[in-house]
């Protein structure tokens, strides 16, 4: 199976399109025939690596390119890798700014929701931290 990598540069190699999750677990995500080591960040029209491992560390920074994207995002669901997370009512108030709607849970049933809403041809995004 191929193997992808990515940076936090706006140029980096990156996935251009959306695509279902194939698979999750020991760290990563399959997607597209790909393997990927880490989180994902999924958007409308790409797929990148994403630097978060612990929700406690999700702001307004580490989803820049969801703000960004945010007038083809109605919906973001964050998989919350094995635990539940609040996020704080700053970030929430912020997504809300720019009318996405925020939904955490654990990483499996984030997977399976952005699956089906994809499916559906919704407007969705999922920030998916991996779990092992």
């Amino acid at each position: 199976m191929r193997t992808w990598l990515d940076g936090w540069r706006p140029n980096a190699p990156h996935f251009p399109r959306s695509a279902p999750i194939e698979a999750y677990g020991k760290g990563g995500f399959a997607f597209a025939g790909m393997s990927h080591r880490g989180s994902l960040l999924c958007l409308p029209d790409a797929i990148w690596a994403w630097d978060v491992t612990d929700p406690t560390k999700i702001d307004r920074y580490s989803l820049d390119r969801v703000f960004t994207a945010a007038n083809s995002i109605d919906t973001l669901l964050v998989g919350t890798g094995t635990g539940v997370w609040l996020p704080p009512p700053e970030l929430r108030q912020a997504l809300k700014a720019v009318r996405v709607v925020l939904d955490t849970m654990q990483t499996g049933p984030a997977v399976r929701t952005y699956n089906i809403m994809i499916g559906e041809r919704r407007r969705v995004a999922a920030a998916l931290i991996a779990v092992p």
